[in-house]
Parts: C-alpha cells; sequence; structure tokens
C-alpha cells in the first residue's frame, strides 16, 4: 500500500463492515494515519507494513498491518510479527489472503511466528473479541464481528492469551473491606492520594506517572517500555484532556510515586456520533462528553502499583477516593480495560464490587 488514496480506503473501510451495527465504536481517523506517519515515535524502533484488499470492482473489503516490534522482539527472545488494524468481509478468501501478507512478509523479515490482533505499541488496541458481541464497544478496545474469530481458526491460527475486562456497579458507600484497608495502608505504611495538576504534570510528574507504568507492566505478556519520546507524547497529547479528580496517585511518605490509576468518562456514545472525525463537530461531542454531559459509564484505563507495594493497600486508597467522586459526577457503573485472564491478582481485587466478567478477547498465534 502506497497512495494515499489507498490509505483513505484503509482508514474508511470500518464504516462498511459496521454501517448497521449498534455496538460498533470507531477510532479518529486521524489516530489511524497517525499510527503509520513516520513520525511517530514507537515506529524508532517498529517496522509497519499495511496491506488493504479491493474486490474486482474496486472496493475495498480487507485491511491488515504487519508490525515487527524490534524492542518487545529483543526483549522476548522472539521472531515474532503481529497483525493489528484486521478488517473484512465475510469472505474467508479475503481473511485468508489478508493474513497471508503478513505471513509472507514476516518470513522475508525473518520472522518465526504471527501474533495478533495486537498493537504497534503495548497502549495500543489488542485482542479479538471471541464473546459478548452485543455490548457497545469503547474507545481503548477492538469490536469485531462474530465471524472474525472463525475466520482466524480456519486459517490455522491458535489461542496465545485471553484478556476479560470487569464490569461493576458503583456502590453508593466504600465497601468496608476498602475501607478498612485503605485506613491501614495510611497508618501502618504512610501512604497517601494526591491529585494532580496540570502545572505538576508539566513540572515533571507526568514522567514519574509513566515511569510507574514501566516498572509495573514489564512483566506483562508482549509489554516493551514506553520511551522518553512517547511519554512525551502521551503527556502532551492525552492527560491534559482527562478530569484530573479522576487521576488519584498514591505517594509514600518520601513523596516517591507508588501507584496510579487513570480513569476517564467513556467517550463511546460521543465517538459513535463523531463518526471518526473531529471536525466539522467531532470536537463538541467529545467535549460534551468529558466536561459538561458524562456519559454514565467510567472507563478505568489503567491501573499500576509499584510492584513493593502490592498487597499494601494502594488499590483500596484508589476506590476510597474514586467512589465518592463518581457518584458525585453522576457515574452509574464503570469498565475496567482488557486484563490478563491469568492474573489472579488484578481479577482478585474487585471482589468486593461484585463484579461481572465480560468480553473476552484473544491473542492468536501461528508459527511460520
Amino acid at each position: 500500500m502506497e497512495s494515499k488514496a489507498e490509505m483513505r480506503d484503509f482508514v474508511k473501510l470500518p464504516y462498511r463492515i459496521y454501517a448497521n451495527s449498534p455496538c460498533y465504536v470507531p477510532d479518529l481517523e486521524m489516530d489511524i494515519t497517525e499510527a503509520f506517519d513516520k513520525r511517530n515515535p514507537v515506529l524508532d524502533y517498529s517496522d509497519i507494513q499495511p496491506f488493504i484488499a479491493y474486490d474486482e470492482k474496486g472496493i475495498p473489503i480487507g485491511r491488515i498491518a504487519g508490525i515487527i516490534n524490534r524492542r518487545a522482539n529483543e526483549k522476548w527472545n522472539g521472531k515474532d510479527v503481529r497483525f493489528g488494524f484486521i478488517e473484512f468481509v465475510d469472505d474467508p478468501e479475503v481473511s485468508s489472503s489478508l493474513l497471508n501478507a503478513v505471513e509472507r512478509w514476516g518470513k522475508e523479515m525473518g520472522m518465526e511466528r504471527v501474533l495478533g490482533p495486537m498493537g504497534i505499541f503495548d497502549f495500543d488496541k489488542e485482542g479479538m473479541l471471541v464473546e459478548d458481541f452485543d455490548q457497545l464497544g469503547s474507545m481503548i478496545t477492538i469490536y469485531n464481528p462474530p465471524y472474525y474469530p472463525k475466520h482466524l481458526e480456519a486459517a490455522g491460527y491458535e489461542k496465545e492469551v485471553d484478556w476479560v475486562q470487569i464490569s461493576v456497579e458503583i456502590p453508593k458507600e466504600i465497601p468496608l473491606k476498602y475501607a478498612r484497608a485503605a485506613k491501614l495502608s495510611r497508618e501502618l505504611f504512610g501512604l497517601r492520594v494526591r491529585k494532580l495538576t496540570d502545572e505538576n504534570i508539566r513540572a515533571g510528574y507526568g514522567k514519574r506517572v509513566f515511569d510507574l507504568l514501566n516498572k509495573t507492566y514489564a512483566p506483562l505478556f508482549g509489554y516493551t517500555e514506553l520511551s522518553d519520546k512517547q511519554i512525551e507524547q502521551y503527556i502532551r497529547r492525552y492527560l491534559p484532556l482527562i478530569d484530573k479528580r479522576l487521576i488519584p496517585v498514591v505517594e509514600n511518605e518520601q513523596g516517591e510515586v507508588v501507584g496510579v490509576t487513570i480513569t476517564m468518562g467513556s467517550l463511546s456514545h460521543a465517538l459513535r456520533k463523531a463518526k471518526g472525525k473531529l471536525f466539522p463537530l467531532g470536537w463538541l461531542h467529545l467535549l460534551k462528553a468529558l466536561k459538561w454531559k458524562p456519559e454514565e459509564k467510567v472507563e478505568l484505563l489503567l491501573i499500576a502499583v509499584h510492584p513493593d507495594y502490592q498487597g499494601l493497600g494502594v488499590n483500596a486508597l484508589f476506590f476510597e477516593d474514586l467512589i465518592p467522586i463518581y457518584n458525585q459526577l453522576g457515574f452509574k457503573c464503570a469498565e475496567t480495560g482488557p486484563q490478563l485472564e491469568h492474573n489472579v491478582k488484578e481479577l482478585g481485587q474487585w471482589k468486593p464490587l461484585n463484579p461481572t466478567f465480560t468480553k473476552r478477547r484473544r491473542c492468536y498465534k501461528k508459527d511460520l
């Protein structure tokens, strides 16, 4: 794929696939385009090759991108080519031709295995939906039709890992278990919650938050640490948009950051109204959801606790701080991002909130 017209077809193809879907939440077109821009800092250590399939009339009917994250391969001692951005009509010839294109490219690049769907980087959308196709998607997750995983399995792909999401109703009062654990965390370990300001973030606190994310997520499947250029981009582009009341940071007595959770009101309905575009009016739908009329769901985007402080009540401090704020802002329910199914410690923290496990997603694998 080389021309601007082909890239435009690549970006707009989902509108055909999901024209009548009530659950699909579109990406912003600018985000997809910028992912392939050579100025994207993750491309400093990654190779990416997009492909698009057309029918005999020249109509786009499928897309995919092959991705080689060289730092991930070095860290995990593998020779993996990832596939991402995959979309296709319900035709096995189309899906197999797209996957074959990535497989051939991967072999040419010396790779030995295919993984996907995965992102260029690990904060990108990952995992093909394999359950709960009747539920509304989100801005941070992949939505796909039920026939997608069937095509992958028919093409010889097998499960590598699964992620699940947690959905909870926000309680009116702080559960007693959290209240007790938070009290002990303050009294025994000297931990406290701090709320950031834009000035804090600009003064270097944002970098400290992302350094903690790097340290905490380092052992997780496929993760590679954010580079300084990526951290700078996230701080500049995303943190200013989020209500700082929804980003509690936990510090120890020395003022070191030992925990952070990043949450924000859902933008699912706003993104559907924006239809992938900020202009002319897409920005207004997003601004309304962020500032004036939030949706009823809050997204729990990230939770990170320093390895030395896990099990010391940091998560309880988060919940103690956030539950009253969620009620004040009118949020009725909360949903996490995808969490690895075997991360028992992470999944177990939700038990006092009577969680529902939902929206299973899968990373597939195939040897070349």
